[in-house]
C-alpha cells in the first residue's frame, strides 16, 4: 500500500480516505495491501465488500496471511450493509455500522475499515451519500480509526465526485495519496454525534 498513507495511519488513527478506482485489478491490489498492512500493524480489519470481489480478495489474502492472521478479517456483505432497510437509508446504515464496530470500540480493540460503496441504479438518491459520508467522517474522528471508502470511478457523475471530495479529507489515487483541498468538515456535530456509538 502507499507508504505515505501507511505513515499517516501510524501517526494518527482518524483517517477518512476516498478511493475512486477504474480497474478491478488495481482495486484488488489496493484492498489486499490495506488488509495485509493492517493485520501486520496489529489491527483487525472490517471489510465491507460484495461477494464476487470478496472471493478474489479472500484467495489473495490466503496466499499472504496465515490462518491465524485471517481471523483478523471481519467481512460484511456490502449489499446487506447499505440496503439493510431495503433502500439506501443513512440512519439504517449508521445503525448497522454501530453494531459492526461496537465490539471493537467497547473493548478498545484497534481496527481499520474498508468500505466498497455501491448502489443498485443511478436513480438511487445519491444526495443521501453526502449525509452518510458526513456521519462516517465524524465516526472516524470520534472512534479514531482509518477508513477507506471505495467507489467505482466509472459510475461516478461529476456532482457525486464533488460531494465525495468535500466529505473526505484524504484521497487515494492509484499511485498517490493526497489531502483533499475541497474537504469541508461537517458543522452540525451535535446531530451527527447523537447517531454514533
Amino acid at each position: 500500500m502507499n507508504n505515505k498513507m501507511n505513515q499517516l495511519f501510524k501517526e494518527q488513527r482518524s483517517v477518512h480516505v476516498l478511493y475512486s478506482y477504474k480497474v478491478m485489478k488495481n482495486y484488488i491490489e489496493q484492498v489486499v495491501s490495506f488488509i495485509h498492512d493492517g493485520i501486520v500493524a496489529g489491527d483487525y480489519v472490517i471489510l465491507i465488500e460484495n461477494e464476487p470481489f470478496y472471493r478474489i480478495i479472500h484467495k489473495e489474502l490466503n496466499q499472504r496471511l496465515t490462518k491465524e492472521q485471517m481471523e483478523f478479517v471481519h467481512r460484511v456483505n456490502n449489499f446487506d450493509f447499505y440496503y439493510s432497510s431495503g433502500s439506501y437509508h443513512p440512519p439504517a446504515i449508521t445503525d448497522y455500522f454501530n453494531k459492526v464496530v461496537q465490539p471493537y470500540a467497547e473493548n478498545k480493540i484497534s481496527f481499520r475499515s474498508w468500505a466498497h460503496v455501491e448502489w443498485a441504479t443511478m436513480e438511487d438518491p445519491l444526495h443521501l451519500i453526502e449525509d452518510f459520508e458526513r456521519i462516517v467522517d465524524q465516526a472516524v474522528n470520534h472512534l479514531s480509526f482509518p477508513l477507506i471508502c471505495a467507489y467505482d470511478g466509472n459510475r461516478m457523475p461529476d456532482y457525486l465526485i464533488t460531494i465525495l471530495m468535500e466529505t473526505h479529507p484524504y484521497v487515494l489515487m492509484e499511485d498517490d495519496f493526497i489531502p483533499s483541498e475541497q474537504y469541508k468538515p461537517s458543522t452540525d456535530l451535535k446531530k451527527i454525534k447523537k447517531t454514533l456509538l
